[in-house]
């Protein structure tokens, strides 16, 4: 009796436009479309622009998002012909299937209208079961925090504009917003620590 020949796991690269590509694979696609990558290039790039800041790539999901891309045809291979690039010897570039899939998944309208939940709101939403002096601790942490990170993207800030040479640059945009954001909650941090010790709860 023949034994039944199990099927493997894969996507079909006839039809991959039917494949959802996640945010390490766009993240990856992105670089790619840049230059061609080892895959530890692409890690090496992830922590030197600090891209894990803002998107969550581990360096495991970036090789399952090079072998998927790769299997769905929006990348192709080419040898490296380096001795020093080590044993793994696969440079991954786009090919024009992954820019036109890249700009696809750009113009969804998720980016702009899906809610992100965050920690600190959930935090301050539960926050009237916490103590008096657990509640203005944890603002304090809250603000010191933020200092920190201002000042941290601020110098990230002036590099990428070295770098790009120009202020109408996505990166740049992209840290004024940042550093507004954090500004702006700071300014709210303050007039909540000034006023903690009036909190009261509701009247009805």
């Amino acid at each position: 009796m023949a034994r039944p020949v199990k099927q493997k796991n894969t996507v079909s690269k006839t039809d991959p436009r039917k494949a959802k590509l996640t945010i390490p694979d766009l993240v990856v696609l992105s670089l790619l479309a840049e230059r061609p990558m080892h895959g530890y290039d692409v890690n090496s790039t992830l922590e030197e622009r600090q891209i894990r800041d803002w998107a969550p790539v581990s360096r495991p999901q970036i090789y399952y998002s090079l072998d998927k891309l790769l299997e769905l045809g929006l990348t192709k291979t080419a040898r490296d012909e380096n001795p020093a690039a080590g044993p793994e010897r696969r440079v991954f570039e786009t090919t024009a299937n992954g820019r036109q899939r890249l700009a696809e998944a750009l113009d969804k309208e998720h980016w702009v209208a899906d809610r992100v939940y965050q920690p600190f709101l959930i935090w301050l939403a539960l926050s009237w079961k916490a103590t008096p002096d657990v509640f203005k601790k944890q603002l304090r942490e809250r603000r010191s925090l933020l200092l920190k990170r201002i000042e941290a993207e601020r110098e990230t800030l002036k590099d990428v504009r070295k770098e790009v040479g120009h202020d109408h640059h996505e990166a740049v945009w992209m840290l004024e917003l940042y550093i507004e954001q954090m500004e702006i909650e700071l300014r709210w941090l303050n007039k909540v620590i000034k006023n903690a010790d009036k909190r009261a709860p509701a009247r009805r």
